[in-house]
């Protein structure tokens, strides 16, 4: 699943991404698993959260509620009904600028829960596949853990494909920006919410 590529574009004040280098196996894993080893593009990064576990939790497993805090969301459907659990599937829309390798396009993303710990953990892959750019695979973890002064959240991806990688640094740029700008939204909407706890 590919994390909100196009906020990188649109997000403003967020830090510029920082790849992680090298595959050392220490990722993130949500019950024993983690992202793609094997990836050539992949990011990770996290943010404390002055908020409740409970607050972030709901947040981040209510999929039909992110177009609500997440712009670049434009569209969210589940494609199963109940609690966000393992094999829960959803599919969602989110515009994409032009690149040098890639024209302006709308992703759409088929995301599919492979682990879920309840307000511990969660660990989703699918592919994202627009006129121009496919990515075949994503992996996306993350994880949540309460600390004096809130919750680490903390967010690892990777993506593969033959489109993706033609220009990896590139992709990780894009990755990184839109995984910096989800977790600026997350944080900014929990506390909110929550009158910074």
């Amino acid at each position: 699943m590919i994390s909100l590529v196009v906020a990188g574009g649109l997000a403003g004040n967020v830090p510029p991404a920082q790849a992680v280098t090298g595959y050392d196996g220490g990722g993130l894993q949500c019950r024993g698993e983690g992202v793609d080893p094997a990836a050539k593009i992949r990011y990770r990064t996290e943010t404390l959260i002055k908020a409740p576990l409970r607050t972030i939790w709901e947040l981040q497993t209510d999929v039909e509620g992110w177009p609500t805090w997440q712009k670049p969301v434009t569209s969210m459907k589940r494609l199963d009904s109940g609690p966000l659990r393992e094999n829960s599937r959803f599919r969602w829309t989110t515009p994409v600028p032009a690149t040098p390798v890639s024209p302006p396009t709308t992703l759409v993303i088929t995301s599919t829960v492979r682990q879920l710990q309840h307000h511990k953990c969660i660990r989703w892959t699918g592919p994202a596949i627009g006129e121009g750019l496919r990515i075949d695979r994503g992996v996306h973890v993350w994880t949540f853990t309460q600390v004096k002064g809130g919750v680490l959240v903390r967010t690892e991806e990777t993506h593969a494909g033959d489109q993706i990688e033609t220009d990896v640094p590139l992709a990780t740029d894009f990755l990184g920006k839109g995984l910096e700008a989800w977790l600026h939204a997350l944080k900014a909407t929990a506390e909110a919410r929550t009158g910074g706890w």
